[in-house]
């Protein structure tokens, strides 16, 4: 290993769901917003099953953060009761550029 990827440098990326009461209270344009605070690219799009899905990419410390925010934090008025994420991968350089909601 690296010492790049020992510092967490190494890029990552991963899907993820997040399901509770996440639509209709801005979810989308905080996980934007959390997601360039912390330097990463991805997207998000509310699903017609009542979640949130989305990708992100960047470092994987970042990544990782994201992960315990889309867990456990969201924007103030949701109720999250759990997040899934899968497809998580190492990846050479990201593959997305910036951080956008989908429609």
């Amino acid at each position: 290993m690296s010492g790049a990827e020992s510092a967490g440098r190494k890029l990552v990326s991963v899907d993820f769901e997040v399901f509770g009461h996440v639509q209709g209270v801005c979810f989308r344009m905080y996980t934007e917003r959390e997601g360039l605070r912390l330097g990463l690219v991805g997207w998000v799009k509310n699903t017609y099953s009542g979640t949130v899905v989305g990708q992100v990419q960047g470092p994987a410390d970042a990544v990782e953060e994201m992960k315990v925010w889309l867990s456990k934090e969201g924007s103030p008025s949701s109720r999250i009761t759990r997040a899934s994420f899968t497809n998580q991968r190492t990846i050479d350089k990201v593959e997305l550029s910036g951080f956008r909601t989908r429609f």
